[in-house]
C-alpha cells in the first residue's frame, strides 16, 4: 500500500456529539482506526453546519487524501472544494425520507389539505388523484430515483429534467434542461429536487410559473434559492398556480411575518424532508460503506464533481 495508511481516519469536528459518535462507530465498524487529523489519510467531516471550521482543520491534515462530507448538497462547502483531494458527500444517502416527504406534499396539495386544515366550517369538497397524475421532476439524482420507486403504484406519467437527456430508470421520459419551459405547461405538479448550482439558482421564476397550469402545484425539496421567492408570492397571490408546498425557502429560516406564511395555498415545513434523527443512521451507513471502499482501494460512493460543484 503506497501513500498514507488508509486505515487511519479522522472524524471531526466533534461539535455535534451524537453525530460524531455515530460516525466514529461507522468508521470503526468498517475496519479503520479513528486518529487525530494530523495522522489521518481521510477525513469524515462530522458537522453539517461547521463548514467555517474546515480550513483550520485541513491545514493540520497534511496526509489527508479523501474527504467525506455529511451533506447531500455541497453548496455551503463549494468554496472549499479543490482538486487536491477526493471528495464525497451524502448525495443519495438521504433520498428515501426526502422522497417520502414529496409523496406527502403531493397528496396534501392534490387533496386540498391546506384549505381544509384552515377551514372553520364544513367547506366545499374538492381534490384530485395522485393516481395517473402527470408530474415533472427537476433533477435526476438519488431523490428522484427514490421518488420514482415510491410513485410506481400510482401509475403516474413522470418527466425528469436533468443536465442531459440520458434516461432515468423508472421515468416515463427524460429531457434536458432546454426542454423545461415547454414541458411545465402539461403537468399537475412541478417537483424541484436538484442540486443548487449557478445554473439552477432561480430556475423557478415568474416566467416558468406563468407557463404552469393554473391548477398545478409546485413542490420544492431542493434548496430555497431554486425559487425566486417574490415571483412565487405573486403567482400564489394571483392564483397563477394552484399552490406550493415548500420544505426549503429563501431566506431560510423564513421570517415570521413573511408573505408566504399568510397565503392559504402555501404550505411550509421547516426543512424536515430529512431531519437529524432520520439522517444520522443514513449518513453513518454511507460512511461505513465508503471507509470500507477506501481501505480496499475501491470506488467511493457519492463522488463530488469539483468542477460542477455537486
Amino acid at each position: 500500500m503506497s501513500g498514507p495508511d488508509r486505515t487511519l481516519v479522522a472524524v471531526a469536528p466533534d461539535t455535534l456529539p451524537e453525530m460524531h459518535a455515530a460516525l466514529v462507530r461507522a468508521v470503526e465498524e468498517a475496519g479503520a482506526t479513528v486518529v487525530p487529523i494530523e495522522e489521518a489519510s481521510a477525513l469524515v467531516f462530522a458537522d453539517p453546519m461547521a463548514a467555517a471550521a474546515f480550513p483550520d482543520l485541513i491545514e493540520r491534515g497534511r496526509h489527508v487524501e479523501w474527504i467525506q462530507l455529511p451533506y447531500a448538497g455541497v453548496e455551503t462547502f463549494a468554496h472549499h472544494l479543490d482538486h487536491q483531494h477526493v471528495w464525497t458527500c451524502g448525495k443519495g444517502a438521504y433520498a428515501p425520507p426526502v422522497a417520502e416527504w414529496i409523496i406527502t406534499a403531493l397528496l396534501a396539495g392534490f387533496r386540498e389539505i391546506p384549505r381544509y386544515v384552515r377551514a372553520s366550517s364544513w367547506s366545499a369538497r374538492d381534490g384530485r388523484n395522485l393516481l395517473g397524475a402527470r408530474l415533472l421532476i427537476i433533477g435526476g439524482g438519488g431523490v428522484t430515483e427514490a421518488l420514482l420507486e415510491l410513485l410506481e403504484p400510482w401509475g403516474c406519467h413522470t418527466t425528469v429534467v436533468r443536465r442531459s437527456d440520458r434516461p432515468v430508470a423508472g421515468a416515463s421520459r427524460t429531457i434536458s434542461a432546454e426542454g423545461l419551459n415547454d414541458a411545465v405547461g402539461d403537468v399537475d405538479a412541478v417537483i424541484v429536487a436538484v442540486a443548487l448550482t449557478e445554473e439552477t439558482t432561480g430556475i423557478v421564476d415568474a416566467s416558468l410559473l406563468a407557463r404552469m397550469r393554473p391548477d398545478a402545484w409546485l413542490i420544492n425539496v431542493g434548496r430555497g434559492k431554486h425559487v425566486v421567492t417574490d415571483d412565487l408570492v405573486a403567482a400564489l397571490t394571483e392564483s397563477t398556480i394552484a399552490g406550493a408546498v415548500l420544505d426549503v425557502t429563501d431566506p431560510e429560516p423564513l421570517p415570521a411575518r413573511h408573505a408566504l406564511w399568510s397565503l392559504d395555498n402555501c404550505v411550509i415545513t421547516p426543512h424536515v424532508g430529512n431531519t437529524a434523527e432520520m439522517g444520522r443512521p443514513l449518513i453513518a451507513e454511507r460512511v461505513r460503506t465508503n471507509v470500507g471502499h477506501w481501505i480496499a482501494d475501491e470506488p467511493l460512493v457519492g463522488l463530488v464533481d469539483v468542477d460542477l460543484g455537486y
